[in-house]
């Protein structure tokens, strides 16, 4: 017997997603939609096809993790749903804010059910500030949790990077159509509203897990323009073999990442030159970390920075002022041995030089 298409949906406006939802259900009414939000006391579950609710119930948390929370209640619901003869397509409409790739990486092997597409919905009127902008999500009232402390423009990098499909809703300018271009994965697609959107479009085709993940893999952050667009947008690519100085980084960090641009990438230092240092600034917020060792491969520094307007010419030098010189880099790595590692707040405790 096939396996029934399921979709992902992501969103940062609950309208938007109960409007997507609304349009799906009534193009075709085999489609059930399971969708999660997080309420105090738990996670509310609601079911719904084109006949109306079918569920709505509190589940109290599990456990303390919240994500795994949503996901273990959506792996047995999901596999529910598909075994009901009612439904040939199902929908997963994940808590608003909430990210979709940890949610798909749960849901492998799912009984009756492939992965289809991935999709988010964007609201065109506000791309720009959800994109680049400074707000928090607990301040647009849309944080998962009275601690959930990203950025919206984290949120939304991290929905908008991992989709297969980028439905835009409303009319979006010209500098935020560039902008959402720049920032989609080069293999999305995109649709323009969601009386464009139809059940076929979703459900067709099945999700690539390999390039989910490379979409949002600092090692493998796809090539953009070079030069601005007529609307002046921009995107830079910044590549070297040498490593960043860190105590330079902490000095100057500012100049690159307290910036109202996107970045992402990853880079190496010489006070642990066997560690993987990842990249990631969005809403005048930057994330730093470590992701395992380099291996075989030679360490390399990448970030990818994409903007508006002035400000690239500054970026390009605050990376060269930033990068271990010619001269510092040619009189090798035994000078960093037992050197006091300033980055270790943000990197970690280091195991080995």
């Amino acid at each position: 017997m096939p396996r029934k298409p399921l979709s992902v949906l992501s969103t940062l406006d609950p309208v938007l997603r109960d409007t997507a939802i609304f349009g799906l259900v009534i193009d075709r009414p085999g489609l059930v939609v399971l969708r999660h939000d997080i309420v105090d006391g738990g996670i509310r579950r609601v079911v719904v096809d084109a006949g109306g609710v079918i569920e709505d119930l509190l589940v109290p948390l599990a456990h303390a993790c919240l994500s795994c929370s949503v996901r273990e209640d959506a792996v047995p619901t999901l596999e529910r749903l598909a075994a009901d003869p009612r439904w040939d397509a199902v929908l997963l409409a994940l808590p608003v804010s909430a990210e979709s790739l940890p949610v798909v990486r749960a849901l492998n092997d799912l009984r009756g059910l492939r992965l289809a597409r991935v999709l988010t919905v964007i609201d065109g009127s506000t791309a720009q500030d959800d994109l680049l902008g400074d707000d928090l999500l607990v301040e647009r009232g849309i944080a998962l949790t009275e601690d959930d402390g990203r950025a919206v423009a984290e949120a939304a990098a991290a929905q908008l990077g991992h989709a297969d499909l980028v439905v835009v809703e409303g009319a979006i300018d010209p500098v935020g159509s560039d902008l959402l271009d720049h920032l989609r994965a080069a293999d999305s697609g995109r649709v323009a509203g969601l009386a464009a959107l139809s059940v076929d479009a979703v459900v067709a085709g099945t999700h690539d897990r390999t390039a989910g993940e490379r979409r949002l893999d600092p090692l493998a952050v796809a090539p953009r323009p070079q030069a601005p667009t007529a609307h002046g947008v921009w995107t830079l690519d910044l590549r070297s073999d040498r490593p960043l100085h860190p105590e330079r980084l902490v000095a100057d960090v500012h100049r690159l990442g307290d910036t109202p641009f996107r970045s992402r990438g990853h880079f190496w230092v010489p006070s642990r030159p066997d560690s993987i240092c990842v990249w990631d600034g969005a809403g005048h917020q930057l994330s730093l970390g470590a992701m395992g060792h380099w291996g075989g491969r030679e360490p390399a520094t990448r970030l990818v920075i994409t903007g508006i307007g002035p400000g690239r010419h500054e970026l390009v030098a605050a990376f060269e002022d930033v990068l271990l010189t010619a001269e510092e880099y040619g009189e090798g790595m035994h000078a960093w041995l037992g050197r006091a590692d300033v980055l270790e707040p943000w990197l970690g405790e280091r195991s080995g030089v």
